[in-house]
């Protein structure tokens, strides 16, 4: 297994994933592109000691962004969605 840190690569804090949060221990990672649910639920285990019940996966394609008179792309990134089990829950802020 890769090490943690590249499998997981940041949380991801935005409205939609506080509400999910609250409503249904639903946290979102941003993940390494090459990472399968598999070993996200598993580091997901490893660094924050809890248990995962399910995790979904989305690949997000980059934006075409334009510099000057020329046109780049962003890189693709994935995005996990990990469903926490009963009792258990992350706190990403330490309040």
């Amino acid at each position: 297994m890769k090490p943690l840190h590249q499998i997981i690569k940041k949380p991801l804090i935005t409205e939609k994933t506080s509400l999910q949060k609250e409503a249904g221990q639903v946290v979102a990672f941003e993940v390494s592109v090459d990472a399968n649910k598999i070993e996200i639920k598993q580091a997901v285990e490893q660094a924050f000691e809890v248990k995962v019940h399910n995790v979904n996966t989305v690949l997000v394609a980059g934006k075409k962004k334009r510099v000057g008179k020329n046109f780049g792309k962003r890189s693709n990134w994935k995005k996990a969605y990990v469903t926490l089990a009963e009792g258990n829950s992350i706190d990403l802020f330490g309040v």
